[in-house]
Order: structure tokens, then C-alpha cells, then sequence
């Protein structure tokens, strides 16, 4: 359904609020300064959508300041011009619509609310119909130099929120371990075809913050625990869970063994006996079952819960 767990602290959350309520009073003041009654709602409404992605995504690209004002003005434009060549027709509202996002794509300043005022030259009523385009400067242009003034000053004031993102504090193209490159991941999104609201920098720092956990959480000789088990973490048919049954920590060198027994993935049942090394290479990360599938654990846990398993008679040792 989309729902996914989000990793955002409470005081970013809040500072998304506050920010946006910041934005949106002075967008609504003008707002009606410049459009009375009805005929301003629609407005207002096509910046509150700005204000969500300003405030709460300011690191995505269809927050930056070219894909706001670009998306907002040629929208706006673009409303106007089908307003005016096919006058209160019931396809008029689709077709403004659809022109906006071909002309956002076309000119790479995709914004979503950008659909939301294209529809409101057509169907915002007289009051809005009336501006032709004088609507694309004000109030859109207007209040989009607001409401980005806003974004600048507000978001600026928090390093990890910097706005826009060629002012990021941050290195613009860390350092990578080894792993793919960023002409792999630029390969990979040409590749996907699809509109991916992500800045290619902080795809890359993603990607090195994910590998520096990697690294940190790796396997060491003394992790090879008895009854613990290990995933290869690899994809399809190629899955697999090993677990220790025999191991003898005080042989170290050649003669330093370990013996398992794959009881998942591929191989299942099988049994096996190699290097605590080689175990090592193996494996990705200790591994415990939980429920119908398996989570990851720290190799202590992971033995932990085998031996109480085995005491409590649930899933013995092989």
C-alpha cells in the first residue's frame, strides 16, 4: 500500500511543521491581498502543496528552486493558454493538466503542485480567469519567491537541512569505498526510467553511509560462535542460512574448522565443514528465525537463542 517505517527524528518532523506554517502565512496574506474571496483558495492550495515539499522533503529535486518556480510559473502559464483556446470546454481542466507536466518534464522542473495551478487557471472561477496571464506573475510568480524566500532563510538556519542543495555543507561527492561507482549508479537510474526525486549527491552519500555500516558490522574470527547461524544476505536461489554445530576455537591455523549445516536456502540439509575464514568470506551477517523468515542479530544473540532453543527442546542442534 506504500506505508513504510520512517526514519525521520521528532525535531525534524517538527521543524517541517513550523517551517511550513511559516511559508504558507505569508503566501496566504498575499494571496488575498492580491485575489479576493473563493479565487484565492485555489492558490493557496497549490502552495500548500509547494510547502510540503520545501518544508518536509527540501533535499528531494522536486523541492529545488528551479523545479518550484519553473514548475509553478510554466504551469501557470500553461493554464492560462488552454483557458484561452478552449474556453469552459469539459476537457479543458485534463488537458492543462497533462500540457503542465509534458512542459515540467521537457523543461526538468517537475513539481506535482505545479498541476494543482495549471487546473486552477481553468476551472478557479471568474475571478481568477480574468487575470489571463497576469495570473502566472501574480500572484503565482509572487508567491513563489515567498515561499522560497522562506524555504532559504528558514531551512538555512539547520546545517542537515540546507536549502538549496548546492549550498549543502556536506562534501558534494564523498568518498566511496569500494562498491559501485557513480557512474554505475547514474548508469543504474538511466536504466530505471523513471523520475526519481533524489538528489545524485545524496544518493551518493547514502550509499557511503551504507557501506561504512556495512563495514563496521562485519564478521570477525571471534563472531564464529557454536549453534549461532549465518546468512549470505544474497538474493534468489542463491540465499542461504549456515549454522555451527561443532567448532573447536582452541585449533587456530589449518587446523582452525568449523562445521554447519545449511538449514535454509539453497542446499538446505546439507552439511559441511570449512575454515573459520572461509566461513567468514561466506557469510554477510549472523542471522535468527523469527517467525517464517529470518532477521539479523549480532552473532552473540544469534547463539544465545540457539542454546536457549535447545534447552526449551524447541529447535534442537542438528
Amino acid at each position: 500500500m506504500g506505508w513504510r517505517a520512517n526514519a525521520t527524528s521528532h525535531l525534524e518532523k517538527w521543524l517541517s511543521a513550523i517551517g511550513a506554517l511559516c511559508g504558507i502565512a505569508a503566501i496566504y496574506a498575499v494571496t488575498h491581498w492580491v485575489l479576493p474571496g473563493e479565487a484565492a483558495i485555489w492558490v493557496v492550495a497549490s502552495m500548500g502543496a509547494s510547502a510540503v515539499l520545501l518544508f518536509a522533503v527540501p533535499h528531494g529535486a522536486l523541492s529545488q528552486p528551479w523545479a518550484v518556480l519553473g514548475g509553478q510559473v510554466l504551469s501557470a502559464i500553461v493554464g492560462v493558454i488552454c483557458q484561452r483556446l478552449f474556453p469552459d470546454q469539459p476537457f479543458t481542466p485534463a488537458l492543462a493538466v497533462g500540457a503542465a507536466i509534458l512542459v515540467m518534464h521537457y523543461a526538468r522542473c517537475i513539481h506535482p503542485p505545479g498541476g494543482a495551478t495549471a487546473l486552477a487557471a481553468v476551472s478557479g472561477g471568474p475571478a481568477i480567469t480574468a487575470l489571463g496571464f497576469h495570473y502566472a506573475l501574480s500572484p503565482v510568480l509572487l508567491n513563489v519567491v515567498l515561499i522560497l524566500a522562506v524555504a532559504v532563510a528558514f531551512n538555512g538556519l539547520f546545517a542537515w537541512r540546507r536549502y538549496p542543495a548546492p549550498l549543502a555543507r556536506l562534501p558534494a561527492t564523498p568518498k566511496l569505498p569500494a562498491g559501485p561507482s557513480p557512474e554505475d549508479l547514474y548508469h543504474a537510474l538511466r536504466k530505471m526510467d523513471s523520475y526519481i526525486d533524489v538528489q545524485f549527491d545524496d544518493l551518493l552519500k547514502i550509499l557511503q553511509l551504507a557501506q561504512e555500516h556495512a563495514k563496521a558490522q562485519r564478521l570477525t574470527p571471534d563472531d564464529v560462535l557454536l549453534g549461532a547461524s549465518y546468512s549470505n544476505a544474497l538474493s534468489g536461489d542463491a540465499w542461504a542460512v549456515r549454522q555451527v554445530i561443532d567448532d573447536h576455537p582452541d585449533k587456530r591455523g589449518r587446523q582452525d574448522q568449523v562445521v554447519y549445516k545449511v538449514v535454509s536456502g539453497a542446499g538446505k540439509g546439507n552439511t559441511g565443514v570449512c575454515r573459520r575464514q572461509d566461513l567468514l568470506d561466506w557469510a554477510a551477517h549472523a542471522v535468527v528465525a523469527q517467525g517464517d523468515g529470518w532477521v539479523r542479530v549480532s552473532a552473540q544473540e544469534s547463539a544465545k537463542i540457539a542454546l536457549q532453543r535447545q534447552i526449551t527442546g524447541e529447535t534442537p542442534l542438528p
